[in-house]
């Protein structure tokens, strides 16, 4: 029997896909099917590690399944233990996420963190929100509503844009897919494979119809009616282009030509768009013209801001705006047909700049972005290209000071095809995630695109006085200022930009006007506290005194981020005046820290139960406490090192090395 074996990346599941056929109707999991066939596995089994449960996949599972290629002979039984399926364990067992309404078989795309899990997304959000905005002068926040506008998401793009033409299958397998992709899918399909060696042979492609073709195309006109092949024969003869040879095998003869589905071969509907946003009404009536939209993304919000934010902040470009909060999206995974509804949180900064034509007036010049430019404080002189490797670096500092490696991760500049259209760059940073490597944050230079288009569409302005800017193009010459605008509209055409608007830009910039630049840093919670995870597990084999082999299981969350930053042992709890002692100083504790009290077991027990969960400090209250020196015993978690330090130096202690 063949078999898949791997674990579901987004948190609690694994899988077992199975090469004989399963009734998966009413499980909520049939959609799995399709995505199993492009690697011949016919159906996939998911369910959550301790439970037996079956649920539904999260995200990045079929990521994963297709990058890893985990299709293996072997029975369930003889599959190895990998550190993921470990780690996925752990979580479910220890509390850090659930599967959302677990209770009903899980819900696909949503999941619930439990009493860890929620302080460790707490805390991954506090330490972008301190690196990112309070300790910036440029910096300001801002938490917008879920629900906005409906304007706003015509004037961004989403609601003409942001969905995906869908065309279904009406033959055999009755899949959705994107119509745009067939022929990137037909390409690799066994329906091609088995095709190209026939191309021209008008005898071996009848005998394939009425024979093999049942098997690899079920769905094809020709396989289904072979009678049908006499009244196209001679024209099989003729076609030398594998996919005109495909279609020309779905159409009945004489029919107009159909879209043929690269997966079995049957004919696929008129493509249709479907919309990405989650639609819902403001107000009790259900009415079109009180249908609103949750959000997508959190970044328009803060364009749609921007004019207040300035204002009321009393800041000028170059400043940032600074959000966490939810979005929703419904998305289709290319190519495996999947359907995927999605709640995530993000954690955005749009960082408002000058354009580089108020710069160069300003300043003179504009800074050049070479190897050697010194990016560790902003200057007056940068353009975008500066601002936007500024803002890669600073976020590549915080990832390294939560406790990824620089090694974990690589930085991935987009090329011009792939950018969006508004972008004029864009940086992922992409980590290497056991399933793969994966995008993790972008930061994108999004021109002046969003602020423009709400200005369009809203009719409210979006510029910015600089009266600095404006006393600067005073100064200048007329012969300055021609020499200034050639230039400029020079720059703009071969950006592909009109003279017309290049001019109108001009106009504006020498009244001191101009509408900003952006550049976006935008990471998701959810897939930041994966890769913190995953960065952060270990199995260390160890050997006692006597020789005994143990595993030691650990997470190796940066202080800042794990979600219990101490815990607390009575070295005895029969004891009443150090047990009381005990309690004092973790109440004490507790009021600054997230801290757990422990007081079950053998003082090593317990530390293993802290090593599990990534408590970076263990303090334990023993007799030496009461009755000598009055000092505690303080473990640190990664080195395993003791060291004895009284109950007056132990806040001091703590805060030195969890806000380090």
């Amino acid at each position: 029997m063949v078999r898949a074996e791997g674990t579901c990346a987004a948190w609690g599941c694994a899988f077992v896909g199975q090469g004989v056929r399963r009734v998966c109707a009413g499980l909520g999991v049939g959609w799995l099917t399709a995505a199993c066939a492009v690697r011949g596995v016919e159906c996939l089994w998911v369910w959550g590690r301790g439970t037996g449960r079956l649920c539904y996949t999260m995200e990045y599972l079929l990521q994963g399944l297709q990058r890893q290629g985990w299709f293996v002979s072997m029975d369930k039984k003889e599959a190895p233990k990998s550190s993921l399926d470990a780690l996925v364990s752990l979580c479910k067992r220890r509390g850090f996420i659930f599967q959302s309404s677990e209770v009903y078989g899980g819900f696909a795309g949503f999941w619930d963190y439990g009493p860890l899990g929620c302080e460790l997304k707490r805390n991954i959000k506090e330490s972008w929100w301190r690196f990112t905005v309070r300790s910036r002068e440029d910096v300001e926040g801002l938490d917008a509503s879920i629900i906005m506008h409906p304007a706003i998401w015509k004037a961004s793009g989403h609601l003409d844009t942001f969905s995906d033409p869908m065309s279904m299958c009406k033959g055999n397998c009755r899949k959705l897919m994107r119509a745009d992709q067939i022929w990137d899918i037909f390409e690799e399909s066994a329906i091609k494979a088995a095709l190209e060696p026939l191309v021209g042979d008008a005898g071996k492609i009848a005998s394939w119809c009425k024979g093999k073709g049942k098997a690899v195309a079920p769905g094809l006109y020709t396989v289904q009616h072979p009678e049908h092949l006499e009244a196209i024969f001679e024209t099989l003869k003729g076609v030398a282009d594998v996919k005109a040879l495909f279609i020309l095998l779905a159409t009945p003869a004489g029919e107009p030509e159909v879209l043929p589905c690269p997966n079995c071969g049957g004919v696929m509907t008129e493509p249709r768009p479907f919309n990405l946003m989650f639609k819902t009404v403001v107000g009790p009536v259900d009415d079109p013209s009180n249908v609103a939209y949750l959000r997508p993304e959190t970044a328009q919000a803060i364009f749609a801001e921007f004019p207040n934010v300035m204002v009321s902040s009393r800041q000028m470009p170059p400043f940032g705006i600074g959000q966490i909060g939810k979005s929703f999206r419904n998305e289709v995974t290319p190519r495996n047909y999947i359907f995927r509804s999605r709640e995530f949180e993000q954690m955005e900064l749009e960082f408002f700049i000058k354009p580089d034509e108020a710069v160069e007036l300003l300043c003179g010049h504009v800074a050049a972005l070479t190897p050697e430019t010194d990016l560790s404080e902003p200057q007056a002189d940068w353009g975008w290209e500066c601002w936007h490797k500024y803002w890669v670096e600073q976020r590549k500092l915080w990832l390294v000071r939560n406790g990824l490696p620089k090694k974990s991760f690589v930085e991935y500049w987009q090329k011009p095809d792939e950018l969006a259209h508004y972008a004029r760059a864009c940086v992922d940073i992409e980590y290497r995630f056991p399933f793969g490597v994966q995008e993790l944050e972008g930061i994108a230079a999004r021109s002046d695109f969003d602020l423009s288009r709400h200005q369009e569409h809203s009719g409210k302005s979006m510029e910015v006085f600089d009266e600095p800017l404006k006393l600067a193009v005073k100064k200048l010459s007329e012969e300055e200022k021609a020499a200034f605008r050639a230039k400029t509209v020079a720059d703009w055409e071969a950006r592909g930009k009109t003279a017309e608007a290049a001019n109108v830009f001009l106009d504006r910039l020498f009244e001191g006007k101009y509408i900003p630049h952006v550049i976006e840093p935008s990471s998701g919670v959810d897939r930041m506290a994966l890769a913190m995870l995953c960065n952060a597990y270990e199995e260390q084999k160890l050997t006692d005194d006597k020789g005994k082999e143990d595993v030691r299981t650990v997470l190796h969350l940066a202080p800042a981020i794990a979600p219990v930053k101490v815990a607390v042992f009575p070295l005895v709890k029969n004891r009443p005046e150090l047990y009381a002692l005990a309690r004092t100083i973790f109440k004490k504790l507790q009021r600054r820290y997230n801290c757990f009290w422990d007081e079950s077991g053998a003082i090593g027990r317990r530390y293993r139960r802290q090593d599990e969960i990534g408590t970076p400090f263990c303090v334990t209250v023993d007799f030496d406490t009461l009755e000598k020196d009055g000092t505690v015993t303080l473990r640190d978690r990664d080195t395993m090192q003791q060291e004895r330090i009284s109950v007056e130096a132990l806040m001091d202690k703590l805060d030195a090395l969890i806000l380090q």
